[in-house]
């Protein structure tokens, strides 16, 4: 008879790759499990190329308007558009909160639900978790606040402008992180 006393409280050596099939299988249970993925990835593309295009007689462009840190900065883009396009900004906020919902969904999903970056370090692993979901919640601020800085001059209060750039400036470099940790971890196995 074999003695099996405490054994079970240890855990085997971990195969990430056996992880991310269980997990999947745990988590999914007998639904599709890339429909969800496959939505929201196609949604996310959809909706940004519809933006792109609504937003594109924009001049100068929204990317600018993110980039303002100032109030004078700021002032200098939204007075050279004409009422027009300030209506036409301020139009495209509700189906954006829209897309960032979308698109940290999709981010979040590919990093748990698929076996993508489960060869990647472990570090890079959480950050694909998150970056996503985190660019978005950047997204809805900047969004939220770039509604309230647009709704009547407001050049008392820097703070909000820099808040509102900062929070661009975190959404940017986290889509980027992400887009190069997805290039990571699907430039396939090393040669070596």
């Amino acid at each position: 008879m074999v003695d099996c006393t405490g054994l079970e409280n240890r855990r085997p050596a971990r195969v990430r790759e056996f992880e991310s099939h269980r997990f999947r299988q745990i988590t999914l249970g007998s639904t599709h499990p890339l429909t969800a993925l496959r939505l929201s990835g196609a949604l996310a593309v959809a909706l940004f190329i519809a933006l792109a295009w609504y937003l594109a007689p924009l001049e100068p462009g929204v990317l600018a308007l993110q980039f303002a840190f100032t109030p004078r900065a700021f002032a200098g883009i939204v007075h050279a558009w004409p009422a027009e396009h300030l209506a036409r900004f301020r139009a495209h906020l509700p189906v954006d909160f829209v897309l960032l919902v979308v698109y940290g969904c999709f981010g979040w999903l590919l990093a748990t639900r698929t076996a993508v970056f489960a060869r990647c370090p472990l570090a890079l692993q959480r950050f694909a978790r998150w970056a996503l979901p985190l660019a978005a919640l950047f997204d809805a601020a900047e969004n939220a606040l770039h509604l309230w800085l647009t709704e009547v001059p407001r050049f008392g209060t820097p703070a909000a402008y820099a808040l509102a750039a900062t929070a661009s400036t975190a959404k940017w470099l986290l889509l980027l992180g992400f887009a190069a940790s997805l290039a990571y971890a699907l430039r396939g196995p090393d040669k070596g």
